[in-house]
């Protein structure tokens, strides 16, 4: 089994905040002397969750693990990107979610404990975001479960206009280290879930779908999801 990644931006004034309570910063998984994304952007802002710890974690033995962060580190987005994802229709590989609603995912409550997070069934599974039209986007926010220091596994990011991802379709994050997802070895690193969330990078990909999976995770084979959000520039008039 595997584990996922980390990244943020620094408090600035930047007109990118989604709601739910919490600071305003953004994070890596690294130095924050070393800001992840867009050179020459400005740092994606959003409101992160209060630390809220329970439970006893279980070992997260996995391979080129990235440790949780200390701090908020600084990610890059080109300036006038906005939020593009709040309340907008998520979708599933699992129709009927074991704990929670699909909607919870794009609605902006990032807080650990019950009745803030889904939980789908076992094995492969995706969540998949309908942003209504085209973008340009820069950046996934994610955050599964923070509330146990856990890595889920096959954490796979994709990109398309297509809805059922069969064609169009661009890989932006894959931590999958030894393809048991069967989409193809990914590079990135597995990484620990906290309240920081996990930034990718969205590279400016155009398309109006996102698809996030995942395949359980080091605590338990359960896949999780607090909230996704989608940062980037709408492209033309929304279609129906």
């Amino acid at each position: 089994m595997k584990p996922l990644k980390l990244l943020f931006a620094a408090p600035l004034a930047l007109a990118l905040a989604s709601c739910g309570g919490g600071d305003d910063t953004s994070a890596d998984s690294g130095s924050a002397s070393s800001p992840g994304g867009t050179p020459g952007g400005v740092p994606l802002v959003t409101q992160l969750p209060p630390e809220l710890i329970e439970g006893t974690p279980k070992p997260i033995k996995v391979p080129n693990l990235e440790q949780a962060p200390t701090e908020a580190p600084t990610f890059l987005v080109p300036e006038g990107t906005e939020l593009l994802s709040a309340g907008k229709t998520v979708t599933s590989s699992d129709d009927y979610p074991l704990i929670g609603s699909l909607d919870l995912i794009t609605d902006g409550e990032k807080q650990a404990g019950e009745g803030y997070f889904v939980e789908i069934v076992n094995g492969l599974q995706w969540v998949q975001i309908d942003l209504e039209q085209e973008a340009d986007i820069n950046a996934v926010y994610v955050w599964h479960f923070h509330s146990q220091k856990r890595a889920y596994n096959d954490v796979i990011v994709q990109i398309s206009d297509d809805p059922e991802f069969k064609e169009g379709v661009t890989t932006v994050f894959n931590n999958d280290y030894d393809n048991s997802a069967g989409m193809g070895q990914g590079s990135d690193r597995p990484y620990v879930e906290t309240r920081f969330g996990k930034v990718i990078d969205g590279q400016g990909t155009k398309g109006r779908y996102v698809r996030l999976y995942s395949n359980g995770n080091t605590s338990d084979d359960m896949n999780h999801y607090i909230e996704v959000e989608v940062f980037g520039k709408a492209l033309g008039a929304e279609t129906p």
